[in-house]
């Protein structure tokens, strides 16, 4: 099966602006693209959190999707590197809403949710730390 959103036509640019329009409905209190070369290439947002205000990074890693675009052999169109660029902030963008979604019915809290991605400095994520193991986690014993 293909990659989800692989035929939008959608430019990155205004899916960025959406992706902060939803943002800031869900109460951030930042939000900031980040550029390369005149692209958008990174996503970040502060939240006022019970514990106060948290910053998040999210992925946009363009290379990924188009590696995984030329290895599905989806047609010689879709496999630009500007489609890649399309495609990966559509997929940030339905992710960041389905996420929204659940904290706006109140079944999670943000934290819960955008936990991997929030900055513990400038820019390091708790994932960072977990992959660097800085960060310990217990095994759990949970059963399901």
């Amino acid at each position: 099966m293909p990659l989800l959103n692989y035929t939008t036509t959608i430019p990155a640019e205004k899916t960025a602006a959406q992706i902060a329009t939803i943002l800031s409905k869900a109460g951030a209190a930042q939000v900031l693209t980040d550029y390369t070369a005149g692209r958008p290439s990174g996503l970040a947002f502060a939240l006022d959190t019970p514990t106060g205000i948290r910053r998040y990074r999210l992925p946009v890693d363009i290379a990924a999707v188009e590696q995984v675009l030329r290895k599905q052999r989806v047609e010689r169109r879709y496999q630009s590197t500007e489609q890649a660029e399309r495609v990966a902030w559509r997929i940030v963008k339905d992710w960041v809403a389905a996420q929204v979604a659940i904290i706006e019915t109140q079944m999670v809290v943000a934290d819960q949710v955008f936990l991997p991605y929030m900055l513990t400095s400038a820019t390091e994520t708790i994932y960072d730390l977990f992959v660097a193991e800085q960060l310990a986690l217990g095994v759990g014993t949970a059963t399901v």
